[in-house]
């Protein structure tokens, strides 16, 4: 890695924290000017947003016929927002979970997550197939819409002394706009020269283009949501912070990986590690929300510790894997035999603890 490479790569990371505080300072006071939960505005304005980087890279990766960096880009992101991000924020901050995320956002998450794999089992996505993820993501995104207006009417009932505060004049909702504008384009410039020097990197050490795709691409491309989330947290901004991680694994499967399969000459080719494991992680992680979520409906600092040690041994995994490294087979028992089971183990415990500590208050 040249200078010039080192200069724009610690620039981006500039980039990152000043365009997340503009684009999480925006959001909290749009949001509250205009009536709408910061968890709607999470999910939509915010999530949409910071996952622009996913949806530039998946759509020309495809047109140019490199599916492998389509797919493994969304499946590698999905998988980082939630264990890297989700886990990070939980650690710096317990978020707190609202429950329309328990309710109806992460079974959406589940849903097409589970959704895209059926797709992906013939080893394609076809442009009808991306038709209906892409139909799929307007159909969230209008019921969306319809849930901020309702909840925009009954703002005033609600919080009527903190929303007559609130300075809703055009010229405040043009600043806090621009404020996310701004933050958006700072969070793509930073994210794009982070991703830029270490693809360079890793292709000057032979790495092939799924891996590329599934870790650095992935994580590369989720750092505008890095960003966002954590900002989010560290402001008390939990329901942006949650809401931005489900709302971009919902748009980068139906609008990111939808929109790529229609543009596509010949639908998104799905490789086999797709199918037989990165896909079903994919799903895993998702369905593992539930539980973490309703436990408390909170995501504590425990809990952001396992996330990330997960997402560790999952990249741990795809490294070995790829090398063929002779300490593969031990780590594959020691994860199956030990680690899961005991981290299923614990969560059971850790759920059924705060249940019956509900059913006695």
């Amino acid at each position: 890695m040249d200078l010039q490479t080192l200069f724009f790569f610690i620039l981006g990371l500039g980039l990152l924290i000043v365009g997340a505080e503009a684009l999480v300072r925006g959001a909290s006071k749009l949001a509250l000017g205009l009536g709408i939960s910061p968890l709607v505005v999470g999910l939509t304005v915010v999530a949409f947003g910071t996952s622009s980087p996913e949806f530039a890279v998946s759509i020309s990766t495809a047109l140019a016929g490199q599916s492998d960096l389509a797919m493994g880009n969304v499946v590698g992101s999905n998988i980082f927002n939630v264990l890297f991000i989700l886990g990070l924020s939980a650690v710096i901050v317990p978020l707190v979970v609202h429950a329309q995320i328990i309710r109806l956002d992460v079974p959406i998450m589940i849903g097409v997550s589970i959704i895209c794999m059926a797709f992906a089992l013939d080893g394609n996505i076809s442009r009808l197939e991306g038709a209906a993820l892409f139909l799929g993501l307007l159909a969230y995104t209008w019921f969306l819409i319809r849930l901020s207006r309702n909840e925009a009417a009954n703002a005033d009932a609600i919080q009527p002394d903190l929303t007559k505060k609130t300075d809703r004049s055009a010229k405040a909702t043009l600043l806090n706009i621009g404020f996310i504008i701004v933050g958006l384009i700072l969070l793509v410039l930073g994210s794009n020269w982070l991703v830029d020097g270490a693809v360079m990197l890793a292709k000057a050490m032979g790495v092939d283009d799924l891996i590329i795709g599934l870790t650095i691409i992935a994580a590369g491309t989720s750092l505008p949501e890095v960003a966002a989330s954590i900002m989010a947290a560290i402001r008390k901004e939990r329901d942006i912070a949650v809401g931005n991680v489900v709302g971009s694994n919902i748009f980068n499967i139906l609008g990111v990986l939808g929109l790529a399969g229609i543009v596509s000459p010949t639908g998104l080719t799905v490789s086999n590690a797709i199918i037989t494991f990165n896909g079903p992680v994919m799903i895993a992680v998702a369905l593992a929300c539930l539980p973490i979520f309703l436990s408390g409906r909170e995501i504590a600092r425990w809990e952001g510790f396992v996330f990330i040690g997960y997402y560790v041994a999952y990249t741990a995994y795809l490294i070995l894997n790829a090398t063929n490294h002779a300490s593969l087979p031990l780590f594959n028992s020691t994860m199956l035999t030990f680690v899961v089971p005991i981290t299923v183990l614990t969560l059971i415990v850790s759920l059924a603890r705060r249940h019956k500590t509900a059913m006695k208050s």
